[in-house]
């Protein structure tokens, strides 16, 4: 068999595997956008789709690490092809977490709809909206720079990361204030301390492929640093 023909047949196997972790990162987005979703429908339903969806995802990671494993060890892959091949395993494991804080906001909600807690409480949850809607556009914004491999565009995944931590960090100077005004909220305030924090995850793993994509791009590891110490060791 050909040189040409064995990397012919390795590409189109890379190619297979990108498209998959595509096809998990979607549906993992769809996770997050439908758990919150639920939150501020206060939906059993639409949380027990989401807690069904988890087990997809899984699946899928399982999937893909395995067909990762035998890729490595038959193809034995050198420089910027074994980046790629550990920046997917990178970004499944990173992706299966985000299901799982999807999951556990699907699992508050179920707790709060058991517990009887009322949509008509005073409670921040179009905050709590939009605190996801920034989570899951940084989720795809590195979904589509894994697409591309566009390091600018993972760039920018790195510069948007604080917006999301200060929109946690209102967050919680805001439920602290309504559980003072009003020992009501109390508890299902503190439920939505961990909900928000799940939210603020998805953010942190979005950072993390961002992270990926720049190191199999340009074999720079730029974790621990700040988006401008990033941007300058790319230079």
């Amino acid at each position: 068999m050909s040189d040409k023909h064995l990397s012919t047949q390795f590409d189109a196997e890379l190619s297979g595997i990108s498209t998959r972790v595509l096809e998990m990162g979607g549906l993992v987005e769809a996770q997050v956008a439908q758990a919150v979703e639920a939150l501020v429908q206060f939906s059993n339903e639409q949380a027990q789709t989401v807690l069904r969806t988890e087990e997809q995802v899984n699946a899928m990671e399982v999937e893909i690490d395995h067909a990762l494993h035998s890729i490595i060890a038959r193809r034995q892959p050198t420089a910027r092809d074994l980046r790629l091949l550990i920046a997917i395993s990178k970004t499944i494991a990173n992706l299966e977490r985000v299901g799982d804080e999807a999951s556990r906001v699907a699992r508050t909600v179920q707790r709060l709809v058991n517990a009887g807690v009322s949509s008509r409480l005073r409670l921040p949850m179009s905050d709590l909206s939009f605190e996801a809607e920034l989570a899951v556009a940084q989720l795809r914004k590195a979904l589509d720079a894994f697409a591309r491999l566009d390091v600018e565009k993972a760039l920018e995944v790195l510069k948007q990361d604080d917006a999301i931590d200060k929109e946690f960090d209102g967050l919680l100077r805001k439920l602290i204030t309504y559980m003072m005004e009003d020992p009501r909220t109390i508890s299902s305030s503190i439920d939505l301390v961990f909900v928000a924090k799940a939210i603020e995850r998805v953010g942190d793993h979005a950072k993390n492929l961002a992270e990926a994509i720049i190191y199999v791009v340009k074999g720079t590891d730029v974790r621990h640093n700040t988006p401008e110490a990033a941007a300058n060791m790319l230079r």
